[in-house]
């Protein structure tokens, strides 16, 4: 097998992964997103928060209303423009986007031990070393 086909194979295996992990959960998926960047990341505005997601201002601005209904997000004005809002994880936003990375690590855990040898078991955690090194190579675009 040679590095494109072993690129191409490890890209779908990752996008199962993901997608099995994903439907563990309740939240949707825009609404995980913009948690995710803001515990991250830190506050940022909408506007921000859009182009980190590559997805309109529009897009944005209606899952954070949402979230912000919920009480998991709070906006707060910006210390240095007084037109612009930052957006900030509340304390129930935090919780709830770790008990979702718990749902899905739970998942993954159980997965792991239902299908895996205990010496595939070892493999796969030498992998994980080297799947940390391919997510620091340059930019993918």
């Amino acid at each position: 097998m040679n590095e494109q086909e072993i690129a191409s194979d490890l890209r779908a295996v990752i996008g199962n992964l993901v997608r099995r992990a994903r439907a563990t959960d309740a939240m949707p998926q825009a609404q995980a997103a913009v948690l995710g960047f803001l515990d991250r990341e830190g506050p940022m505005t909408t506007s921000e928060l859009a182009a980190r997601q590559q997805v309109r201002h529009q897009t944005a601005a209606r899952v954070v209303a949402q979230l912000a209904e919920l009480g998991l997000v709070r906006q707060k004005p910006h210390p240095n423009d007084g037109r612009k809002v930052l957006l900030m994880l509340t304390e129930p936003g935090l919780q709830a986007l770790q008990a979702r990375r718990g749902r899905r690590a739970d998942w993954l855990a159980e997965a792991i031990k239902a299908q895996l040898s205990p010496a595939e078991q070892r493999h796969l955690a030498q992998s994980v070393t080297l799947l940390k090194r391919l997510a620091q190579h340059g930019d993918p675009s």
